[in-house]
Formats: C-alpha cells, structure tokens, sequence
C-alpha cells in the first residue's frame, strides 16, 4: 500500500511538471497509447518509433533537394529524400537505348559557385582538378559565322582590372563582327544595373518590364539586342528577351558578367556527368554519416495537411500499384512549377491551405530538347563550348552543342584519355567526335520527330556554324524532350515565385532556383546550380526557425557561403543612385 502511495504522488508530480513546462514552453502535450509510447508535440510532431529525431521528408533530388537533404542532417533530423527517377543517387550512368552514357543537359560552373566548390573540396574530399576541365573559351555563332568568344577572363592580361573596364579590354578583339559602337550602347544597362534592386519597389517595376522594354529604354541598338544579348539570355535563362522580366535579366547579366572580370570564367565536368562525379559522392556521404533514407522511383501521390501542418507524404513508386504513407514532421518541396502542379492537383487540402503555392504553381516552365550525337570522324572546334544564335532552324529557341571529346577527352596521359573516349561510346567501338546538343524554348523544335531533329543539327545549325560539320556523318544518335521542365522568370513572376517557408502550412519549405529568400538573399542569381543548393540549405535553415524541428534547432543555423563582394565602384554608384533618388 505504501509502495501504490508512492507511485500514485509520483505520478501526480510528474504531471503537474508536464503542465508547469507547457505552460512556460507552450508545448502543446498529445498522450496517446500508440506502440505504447507518449508521442510530445514540440509545435511539430515528433517521431513514434525509436528515432526520436524530426523526420523530415524532402521531395525533389535536383540541387535544392540535396542542399535540403544535406543541412537538415547536419541539423540532426531524420531524413528521407523521394525522387522520380530511377538512380537518384547516380550510381549508374543515364543510358541510350543502344547503351551509351547520356546526360540531361550540359551544366556548367561558374567562377561565383562557393558552396557548391566548398561541398566538393572540403567535405567530399574531391580534387578540383580531377572533377572539373580548366576554364574554357565559348564561341557564339550565327549564320553569317563567328560572332563572338568569350575569353577565359583570369588568364588574361586583365583579370584585376574593375569591372566592367577589364572586361572591355578582355574581349574587344573577340567580337569579329559587332561594331564597336553598338558594343558601346550596353552602357545604359550599367545604370540599370546599379539602380533595379534599390528597394523592392524598384525591384517589381523593373520584374514587370520585359528585357526588351529595357534594351530600347536604355539605348541597347538592336544590332546588339539581336546579335549578342538575345542568344545569350536564350542560353542564359532559356527565354527571349521580349518573354523575360528585365530585373531577373540585370540579376543574371550582373552576376555572371559584369560582378567581376573573372565572373563569365566557367568550368565544366571533366568527365562522365555531374550525377556520377559529384551527387553519387554526395549521397553515399550522407547515407554513411547520417544514415539518410533516398527513394527513387518515387512519385508523390498526395500531400496530407492537417491543422495547417504537414502530417504525411502519400507516394506509389513505379514498379508498383500499392501507396505508401510516410509520416512526417516537416516537408521541403525541391520541385518546379509543373512539379508543383502535379501534387497541389492530387493534393486538395494543401492546394487550400496554401495560397502561396496556388500562386507559384500557375507559373509556366520552359520546354527542353537534349540531344547527343556520335559521329563518324572527329571535328575540330575553335572552343568546345558553342552557342547557336539566329539560326532559322532554331525555330525561336536557344541552342547550344559542346564538344565532349575535347571536353571529356583531353587528359595528356594516353591511358586515361583513351578511357575517357571509351566512356563516351559506352560498349562500341570509338569513331569519331561526340557532340551534346541542347535547346531551350524548345516550344517550336518540340513537335518534330526525334529523326527531324538531329537532320536539323546535323544538315543545318553543326555545319553552318562549322563547316567541317558538313563531311560528317552520324553513327548513332538520342534526343530526349522534357517539356515545362524549367522555371520561367516572365515579366511580373516574382510576386507569384514561392517563399522559402509558407505560412500555411507551416512546417512545408521551398527549394529551387525560383524561390525568393528575401532577407537571406543569396548573390547567385538565375537559372543557377548554386542558387538551387543554397535555397535547399535556407529552406531547412527556415525550418528550424520556424521551430517546425524543436525548440533545439530553432536556433542553429547551417552557414551559407556568400559570393564575393561587390566591387568599390559598384557600392559606391549604388550608394550615389540612392542618395539622388532619395532611397
């Protein structure tokens, strides 16, 4: 009886202590009998089973997916990462029909990429050299020639002159056919550049304004609009000037140029793809250090909210009919707008609980053609990266080809050059150049048999580019259309673009190229690999804010690196813009 006594003021003290905490913590206490365990809500439901970390799901494997995966482990949550494709974790390459390596567009790595080239040197332990070419020359095109190269900006004689006068003197003898006056009226875009984000007002007159609207305003000639800036954004952000919001078009043209003289200096994957090189390394480091759960072949069916929460992730995967419930604490959707569409369609009490994501979802993406030629000879290039400008059979779209024989393929060791053009022709027999093709705003080349295509490239955009195209013949060929697959910065998108967190509900975050961070804004800018991973790393940073993953986390955040600092001249024209506007 004395015993019973005790144990029943035991009890009594430790419920009291339960109410004094939530009280204090505004802990909302759920006691259920489930696997007979006390399951304690910490403003987001905590795991049932024996893990008792946030379980955390991340939808989407593209870089905003794996930033997401990679900081919310090291926030200490249990993680489990879906993706629709067969080998998310590139443990294999994308085959051809006939069994050679294919890759979903041609990526390359700009000179302001730090947390991607922190990733890979200080925490996958990879050798810069061994995972990446030197900086390359790109050469523009159109039918009447060579328009254009872009210079390797720190190898020449100029790479610590203030921008933009060192990247006048870099490349005034690289332009063989645009007069230097027109070369002259980009001026007015300087003006532009320093005043289109002097306040988020400015901001949204500007993201209203079309590219083109901004060319004529500012005195951009037309011969330069048509000849160079207009294949440039084609490539750059997959759209026509005309199709474009001008103040994401200053954000690009600013980053990748103009910042620095070194800015436009881009490397590319040295060989195989950028899934075997770098994400296959990525995803086994994060399965042996944090145990991470990744599904492919994983399609979301259904996200459940409940009390304005995310509770669980509905998902069938390919090989079979049956759908799984994962319950969850928090989510990050690392997906596009069609992305988005898809699951807010199957999804109606999130598509009612988030206007946010409503919004986001009517943006429309952009159609891409990649395309992979094997020839019967090898072809030599002037650089082995290209641009397509002002082709008639471009039909309206961006093209690029790059030369992966001299990309892939150009290790002065014999062996490992001979290895590396044994890859590119999977199990045949090496012949001749292998060329990757890429289109953007494909709308026009999207209706075309795959056979019209590469008759296109092949007959047409290869040769007159490079008339030694013309003796060639190809061996083998594969094209693969992925239609809305890219986001689409149109005039006026940016207050329809998601945040990094909603506010309903409020454990669900952003991740993607698209997504505003707002007063965590990131210097990447555009249809960028790093801006993607750095939203993934804030979209779980804005969870753990949030406190979504527990009073413990809500104060630990994962550092993101910043780029590097705008130049002198750069802040001090800003601060003058301001000072005579009055802002």
């Amino acid at each position: 009886h004395t015993m019973s006594r005790i144990n029943y003021f035991l009890i009594i003290i430790y419920t009291q202590s339960l109410i004094i905490i939530s009280s204090f913590n505004n802990i909302n206490i759920n006691i259920r009998t489930y696997t007979n365990s006390i399951k304690l809500s910490l403003g987001s439901s905590v795991s049932t089973d024996n893990d008792l970390r946030p379980h955390v799901a991340v939808i989407g494997a593209g870089w905003g997916g794996w930033g997401s995966a990679k900081a919310l482990c090291e926030l200490g949550c249990k993680v489990t990462l879906l993706d629709s494709s067969n080998d998310p974790i590139g443990e294999k390459p994308l085959l051809t029909p006939s069994g050679k390596p294919f890759e979903i567009g041609t990526r390359g790595f700009w000179m302001d990429y730090p947390n991607l080239y922190s990733l890979i040197e200080n925490e996958l332990k990879l050798k810069e050299r061994d995972v990446f070419t030197p900086c390359t020359q790109s050469s523009f095109y159109s039918p009447y020639g060579l328009e254009a190269t872009a210079p390797v900006f720190s190898t020449s004689l100029f790479p610590d002159i203030p921008s933009p006068i060192g990247q006048i003197f870099a490349s005034s003898a690289l332009f063989t056919r645009l007069p230097v006056i027109d070369r002259m009226s980009i001026a007015g875009l300087l003006y532009a550049m320093l005043d289109f984000d002097r306040n988020e007002e400015t901001f949204e007159y500007y993201d209203k304004m079309t590219a083109n609207e901004l060319f004529n305003r500012v005195g951009v000639t037309k011969r330069l609009a048509n000849d160079f800036l207009n294949p440039t954004l084609l490539v750059g952000l997959f759209k026509s000037s005309e199709e474009l919001s001008a103040a994401v078009t200053l954000e690009l043209l600013y980053f990748y140029c103009l910042a620095h003289v070194t800015s436009f200096d881009v490397k590319w994957i040295k060989r195989k793809s950028i899934n075997e090189v770098i994400v296959n390394p990525l995803a086994n480091y994060l399965i042996d250090k944090y145990d991470i759960t990744i599904l492919g072949n994983s399609f979301v069916e259904s996200i459940k909210v409940n009390d304005s929460r995310v509770t669980s992730i509905r998902y069938k995967q390919s090989n079979s009919d049956k759908t799984t419930d994962l319950n969850v604490d928090a989510c990050i959707l690392a997906v596009g707008s069609k992305g988005l569409r898809t699951i807010l369609s199957k999804s109606p009490e999130l598509a009612k609980s988030s206007i946010e994501l409503c919004k986001a979802s009517s943006l429309i993406g952009i159609d891409v053609i990649s395309c992979r030629l094997w020839l019967d000879k090898k072809i030599k290039t002037k650089t082995p990266a290209n641009v397509f400008s002002n082709f008639r059979g471009l039909r309206g779209s961006g093209g690029t080809f790059f030369m992966l024989d001299q990309l892939q393929a150009s290790s002065d060791n014999t062996s490992e050059r001979d290895r590396d053009i044994q890859y590119l022709w999977g199990d045949d027999k090496p012949q001749g150049s292998v060329v990757a093709c890429d289109f953007y705003n494909a709308g026009g080349l999207l209706s075309l048999k795959d056979e019209d295509i590469v008759d296109t490239l092949i007959n047409e955009l290869l040769p007159g580019a490079v008339t030694e195209f013309k003796s060639a013949k190809v061996v083998d060929s594969y094209v693969l259309k992925s239609p809305q697959v890219v986001n689409w910065f149109s005039p006026g998108s940016f207050s329809k673009r998601p945040p990094s967190i909603l506010k309903d509900p409020s454990n669900l975050a952003v991740a993607g190229d698209w997504v505003k961070l707002g007063f965590y804004e990131h210097g990447s800018k555009g249809l960028c690999q790093e801006r993607a991973y750095v939203t993934g790393i804030e979209a779980a940073n804005a969870l753990a804010r949030s406190g979504s993953l527990g009073i413990k986390r809500k104060y630990k955040r994962i550092e993101v690196l910043p780029v590097r600092q705008d130049e002198i001249q750069v802040k001090l024209g800003r601060d003058i813009n301001k000072w005579i506007k009055g802002n």
